[in-house]
């Protein structure tokens, strides 16, 4: 079974910067999506931004472009999601999502 852990939440001020990390635990073969999704207080989760494993393909919600940006290291099985310009409304649970296994969130909070 494939485990996936998400670091580097914390409290930050609004403008601020923060960046998530999630590691697989094992080597996943194949193409696949490794994806960050957030879920705020009474809304369903959505997604932020997703890459391919095997390219530079990359996806973002419109809510976050030009503000966060989505790598990789499949080396290390690791996504980033490095944010930017942070705002109030960025704060949620984020979760990342490799391949089909999903890690248990971690929590970013924007406010001053």
């Amino acid at each position: 079974q494939v485990q996936v852990a998400e670091s580097g939440g914390g409290l930050v001020q609004p403008g601020g910067s923060l960046r998530l990390s999630c590691a697989a635990s094992t080597n996943i073969r194949g193409t696949y999506v490794m994806a960050w999704y957030r879920q705020a207080p009474g809304k369903q989760r959505e997604l932020v931004a997703s890459i391919l494993n095997s390219g530079p393909i990359t996806n973002y919600a419109d809510s976050v472009k030009g503000r966060f940006t989505i790598s990789r290291d499949n080396a290390k099985n690791t996504v980033y999601l490095q944010m930017n310009s942070l705002k109030p409304e960025d704060t949620a649970v984020y979760y990342c999502k490799i391949q089909a296994f999903w890690g248990q969130g971690t929590q970013v909070t924007v406010s001053s």
